[in-house]
């Protein structure tokens, strides 16, 4: 493996982001006190401009690393974008701010290498028990909200999308993973693929990822590629993006706009084109 590049990525991935650039779009904020993760969470959302007037009912995307100073305005801004363009359809934007990042995106790791760099881990199931039993409640009675959900995330939030993916799928409707972490705990997610595949439930799940020139995580990206298109469970619609030209930290803007677009606009019945 590595190292160098592997110590990079623990840098930029255990720490919390640095400011956006993006413009603020307007949004609501409220705090949730959380008994799974034991704090209070700032939690943003950003709503479509056809919400205000009309009484429908929205899909709702949620999203780790959604502070205002990491990537909420960001992808709020794409998703504006791509609504007002009718390339997507409307869709809540719900992001959930950082405050241990290392800790709630990574589960278990028996890797001493990986303690040594984020030495607070193992978070994640308490995060996701988080996000599906006390933030989603409470967006669903605060907004008018479909029973159709995803969740996006890049680099360690892509970890802890493809481990929610992998290990309670029914958790989301969609998942989005960019350049995710699959090294971790020894890429435990790949090499067990297979038998957590076995496993999946009988419902229709949609998922797009994508791997950039990053040796650490190119290489698992595509071992797991081969894995779908080998053993994909019945109902699972997906598609793997292969990005060599695009670097760990340039993958996210370069993707975002086809991942977005697959997941929200296409036919459910296209398949890994």
């Amino acid at each position: 493996m590595n190292y160098l590049i592997l110590i990079f990525l623990f840098i930029i991935g255990c720490g919390n982001k640095p400011q956006n650039p993006d413009p603020i779009l307007k949004h609501n904020t409220f705090k949730i006190e959380s008994k799974k993760v034991g704090e209070t969470r700032i939690i943003n959302v950003w709503t479509p401009p056809t919400y205000e007037n009309s009484i429908d009912s929205f899909q709702v995307l949620y999203m780790p690393d959604g502070g205002i100073k990491e990537d909420f305005p960001h992808i709020a801004n794409t998703i504006a974008k791509l609504i007002k363009e009718k390339s997507i359809s409307p869709i809540i934007l719900v992001g959930i701010e950082n405050t241990e990042r290392g800790r709630d995106l990574t589960g278990y790791s028996e890797s001493e290498y990986d303690a040594q760099y984020c030495p607070l881990t193992d978070g994640a199931k308490n995060f996701r028990e988080f996000i599906t039993q006390e933030l989603m409640p409470e967006i669903n009675n605060k907004y008018r909200t479909s029973n159709k959900k995803g969740i996006i995330g890049e680099s360690l939030a892509g970890l802890f999308v493809m481990e929610t993916f992998m290990q309670k799928p029914e958790s989301f409707d969609f998942y989005i993973a960019f350049d995710p972490s699959l090294w971790w705990n020894d890429h435990y997610l790949v090499r067990n693929a297979n038998e957590l595949f076995g496993k999946f439930p009988d419902k229709e799940i949609k998922l797009w990822f994508a791997g950039s020139s990053a040796e650490d995580i190119s290489q698992y990206t595509n071992k797991l590629n081969k894995v779908l298109e080998n053993n994909a469970p019945g109902k699972l619609k997906w598609t793997y993006s292969d990005e060599p030209k695009e670097k760990h930290n340039t993958i996210f803007r370069a993707t975002k706009e086809k991942a977005l677009k697959w997941i929200l606009n296409k036919p459910l019945w296209i398949f890994n084109p």
